[in-house]
């Protein structure tokens, strides 16, 4: 199947059409039960060939559906029109056998139409519609008349009494057991298609701040570069050379400026590429380590890691997920200054890293948007950027991010973090 095919296929068309399946099954059984009981119980003569011809046409298709379907993808409106032009031409078909508009069971066009309206779109569904008109109009003068047993002559109406509870109960049933089931897969498909339009956005909404970014940065090396230099040529002049002091500052402005780089370096790889340059041949618990020793050097509080992730794993540690990592403890610092508590352990193939802090906790509005840009309770511009990175650089590894309030208090952030993109499979380290 081609990409241009696939965009044409219908949402939920995979479980609707294996609903459609089901519901032929229902009607071959149905068809040939009724076949039996008129035929056997009651005593009608009726045309076998033609009438027992469609069950076994219908099981048929069924199998073609079945067989090729395990290839599919999904099915497009035009092949689920087809599909309901078939069962509601092979209802006309036994009906025009069987009394025709006289039947009571002619009423099951009744189910084609409404499940025609739930598939497909408008203009789709009023073929349907039309079409079964055109039927019931067409059978309501054109048709073989049921040629009943002499004991049921004065019965006629009693009989259509009979056959119109049976179709009634029978309509009820199909009702709710396939309409509904039809109608939670479109809604299923409904929430899942505007997830991912909720994605596309977030991700476009990313390339735009790595476009920023990359503006930033370029603009941003240049005096960077110069001020390296100038600070490399100040450490070895005698003048500064010979004075502790003004040593000892000029050293901190080159450790600051380090710092300056790497942070437009993380902000450029959490906006684009999750793997950066010069990624960090490691292990996890030596890179859960360093990202604590570093940032219990810039806070007072205590930073508690409780280490339960087992047997250590090689791990290819770029800098840019120790800025999502770090964004998330920077938060939890910024309203628990007196310490936080980072836990890790393994689940299968999946680092779990809970974040907790002891401040106020997530506000309503947070907890439900979360994630979102500029969704922050802090009032200042460019609120919740950090977070909203994390978010989608784990959701590019194929992890995500959990956030709720524990009932001991404060907040707890969750990230599950997938180990299979971030193994190293080489020898030794770098």
């Amino acid at each position: 199947m081609t990409a241009t095919a696939e965009h044409d296929l219908a949402p939920a068309s995979i479980g609707n059409m294996r609903l459609l399946v089901q519901l032929r099954w229902v009607a071959v059984a149905g068809q040939l039960f009724t076949i039996w009981l008129t035929s056997d119980i009651i005593g009608v003569r009726l045309p076998m060939a033609q009438l027992v011809t469609v069950p076994i046409l219908l099981a048929f298709m069924n199998l073609i559906t079945l067989v090729m379907g395990r290839t599919r993808h999904g099915y497009s409106y035009l092949e689920l029109l087809g599909a309901l032009m078939l069962d509601v031409e092979a209802l006309s078909w036994q009906l025009y056998f069987t009394g025709g508009a006289t039947n009571p069971f002619i009423f099951l066009f009744l189910v084609q139409i409404m499940i025609g309206a739930i598939l497909l779109p408008p203009r789709w569904s009023w073929i349907v519609a039309l079409i079964a008109c055109c039927d019931v109009a067409f059978l309501t003068f054109s048709f073989r008349p049921l040629e009943l047993p002499a004991t049921y002559s004065g019965s006629h109406f009693q009989l259509y009494l009979l056959g119109s509870f049976a179709c009634f109960m029978l309509i009820a049933a199909l009702l709710v057991f396939f309409v509904v089931r039809m109608d939670r897969n479109q809604r299923t498909s409904s929430a899942a298609l505007a997830a991912l339009r909720q994605q596309a956005a977030e991700e476009h909404h990313i390339i735009r701040m790595g476009l920023l970014a990359s503006g930033a940065a370029h603009e941003l090396g240049t005096p960077m570069a110069s001020m390296s230099v100038i600070l490399g040529d100040w450490v070895h002049h005698p003048v500064i050379a010979g004075d502790e002091e003004l040593a000892a500052d000029v050293t901190d402005m080159q450790t600051e400026l380090q710092r300056c780089k790497g942070i437009l370096s993380g902000i450029l790889m959490s906006a684009g590429e999750v793997r950066g340059e010069n990624p960090e041949v490691t292990t996890v618990r030596a890179f859960l380590s360093a990202i604590v020793a570093d940032w219990q050097c810039r806070t007072v509080g205590r930073i508690c890691l409780i280490d339960a992730f087992g047997s250590d794993v090689d791990i290819i540690a770029d800098p840019a997920l120790r800025q999502v990592i770090g964004n998330v403890v920077d938060n939890a610092l910024e309203v628990s200054p007196d310490g936080i508590e980072i836990a890790a352990q393994r689940r299968k193939d999946a680092l779990i890293l809970d974040v907790c802090d002891r401040g106020p906790g997530f506000a309503p509005e947070m907890l439900e948007n979360f994630g979102r840009p500029y969704t922050s309770t802090k009032g200042r511009d460019g609120g919740g950027l950090g977070l909203f990175l994390v978010v989608n650089v784990l959701r590019k590894l194929g992890g995500r991010v959990e956030v709720t309030n524990p009932e001991t208090g404060g907040a707890l952030v969750r990230l599950t973090i997938p180990l299979s993109p971030l193994a190293f499979k080489g020898k030794g380290r770098a």
